[in-house]
């Protein structure tokens, strides 16, 4: 499998491509990164530094890659964080070459806008533009709960509000949603859940709930669920193994006390998840 991921990178820390590459590397999936991006360090330290790349230096680098003939072998456009407007037309404009140079190629799209905590932390004009342009043209979206809510203009809480907010998202286009930090008020104390919708069913896994914050976290989620779902067809199948590999990295995570993901040191877990978790089919 190749996938062309378009997303930031940081020098220290993991989030973006610097989160996604390594974990699908390790389960053998070969990754041409395309950064937007190129930070010191993610900006929830408050202070970083390094280039905002400009939509014309992005789109040089797919049209590089394109020169190379390499196309029709991309199986996947994944994409993430677009920390400017402009890069969302140059996302459309490879997703559009990819998908013409091999039409069983999908477009998997992580809409990053923020979370019910900290509300919206991206620049105003792209939630709008991530609505109104890019969630059409995805065949696979990885909101939370709360950027699901946004895209679909509900306010997913319950497991039957959050599956209609799940129908609504893949009525724009979208035939999968993974919803990520699917948080219900029924759940069990100290649970924190993940729901997979497509057209064939729906189905929902819970893990316990660790006392921390991963930056991260959910750009690994949304890079190993699209590689297993687009090499099996197998949703329930699909999320298990995601969950199962991303539990384990945020646990040894949390034991180590640092700040930034293990992701180096929790490898095996994505080359060989333990499948300790079960999803649940409620559709």
């Amino acid at each position: 499998m190749k996938i062309l991921s378009i997303q930031s990178a940081v020098a220290y820390g993991h989030v973006g491509n610097s989160a996604a590459v390594f974990p699908l590397q390790r389960i053998g999936v070969e990754v041409l990164p395309v950064y937007t991006v190129n930070f010191s360090n993610h900006t929830g330290y408050g202070a970083w530094r390094g280039p905002m790349i400009s939509p014309d230096d992005v789109r040089d680098v797919i049209t590089g890659i394109g020169e190379r003939g390499v196309f029709p072998e991309i199986d996947v456009v994944l994409s993430g964080y677009q920390g400017g407007e402009g890069i969302a037309q140059v996302i459309l404009e490879a997703v559009a070459q990819v998908k013409a140079a091999n039409p069983a190629a999908v477009y998997a799209c992580d809409p990053v806008m923020g979370n019910a905590k900290s509300g919206c932390f991206v620049a105003p004009a792209i939630p709008v533009l991530l609505r109104d342009r890019v969630i059409p043209a995805a065949d696979i979206i990885t909101p939370n709960q709360f950027e699901l809510g946004y895209l679909t203009g509900t306010e997913p809480d319950t497991l039957e509000s959050t599956l209609a907010s799940a129908d609504a998202a893949r009525a724009m286009g979208p035939s999968t949603v993974l919803v990520t930090s699917v948080e219900r008020p029924d759940r069990e104390a100290g649970t924190i859940e993940m729901l997979v919708v497509t057209g064939e069913g729906a189905w929902i896994v819970q893990t316990p709930l660790l006392p921390m914050k991963a930056n991260g976290s959910g750009d690994v989620t949304a890079a190993l669920f699209t590689a297993h779902f687009v090499s099996s067809g197998d949703a329930a199948d699909a999320l298990a193994r995601t969950v199962s590999s991303v539990y384990d990295l945020l646990e040894l995570t949390y034991e180590s006390g640092e700040r930034e993901l293990q992701l180096v040191e929790a490898q095996e877990s994505y080359a060989r998840p333990r499948m300790q978790f079960a999803p649940r089919r409620v559709r």
